[in-house]
């Protein structure tokens, strides 16, 4: 049976069955793979700057100066106290000090022994220029040395910026925790991550890694930021004392 290729029509009055001229078929897969890349690098801009404004995202933040970042991300939340008071949780952070007020049973399955502290401790509020904020303890993981980072800044109640770097690590990078004051008895805690990407293959791969391991780093940081705004504001609602920002034990 001969089609009439104007009207699509058989001679006895049927129709075609095809779906279509398949220029019209290409389009249509075209705009439905645009609209996922579309959707995927909004999630992916969602998952990288959870929380953050997009002036937070934007804005130079302590330990921004340290390295050139071909990789950044900014993440945030409000928390219902002043900067005073949420810094000396922040400052006793580490796996041997306070822990990271993360997933610890999570963190736990590796082996890592962390208990995040519900209370503050004068021996873990003071933090100077190359101290160490341990994230794993010797041994764990493989590691005979374990994991820490290097304390860069440290401004009282305000930056605390971790670092990384060859020789003694393998990756360029900084970590910077920062809270700024908000509306009054309210602050805003940011928690910066950069990068530089070494050359080469290992680069890379160490790229490829870093995109594959952020939706984890995402559920951490968050959990982490809603463990340190949920003991600030327990705390400030008793009205426990600044001070012992102050006081060693």
């Amino acid at each position: 049976m001969e089609h009439d290729r104007l009207t699509g029509e058989a001679p006895d009055g049927g129709h075609r069955t095809g779906r279509g001229p398949p220029h019209r078929r290409t389009w249509a897969a075209a705009a439905v793979a645009t609209a996922a890349v579309a959707a995927a690098v909004a999630s992916r801009s969602r998952l990288r700057n959870w929380g953050a404004t997009p002036e937070e995202i934007r804005s130079r933040l302590p330990g921004d100066e340290l390295l050139a970042a071909d990789s950044a991300s900014t993440r945030a939340i409000t928390v219902g106290a002043p900067c005073a008071e949420v810094w000396p949780w922040l400052v006793q952070i580490g796996t041997d000090r306070g822990g990271w007020y993360s997933y610890d049973w999570l963190e736990n399955l590796f082996g890592l022994g962390i208990h995040s502290a519900d209370e503050l401790h004068g021996e873990w509020q003071y933090l100077t220029v190359g101290d160490v904020v341990r994230a794993t303890p010797p041994g764990a993981m493989g590691l005979p040395e374990g994991y820490a980072f290097r304390v860069a800044v440290v401004e009282p109640p305000h930056a605390l910026v971790l670092r990384q770097r060859p020789p003694e690590h393998p990756w360029n990078a900084t970590w910077a925790f920062v809270l700024a004051d908000d509306e009054p008895g309210r602050c805003r805690l940011l928690v910066r991550s950069r990068s530089v990407r070494s050359p080469g293959l290992a680069g890379r791969l160490s790229a490829l890694a870093g995109e594959l391991m952020d939706p984890v780093a995402l559920l951490m940081t968050r959990r982490m930021l809603l463990g340190i705004r949920d003991r600030s504001e327990r705390a400030h609602a008793v009205g426990l004392p600044s001070s012992v920002t102050r006081r060693r034990v």
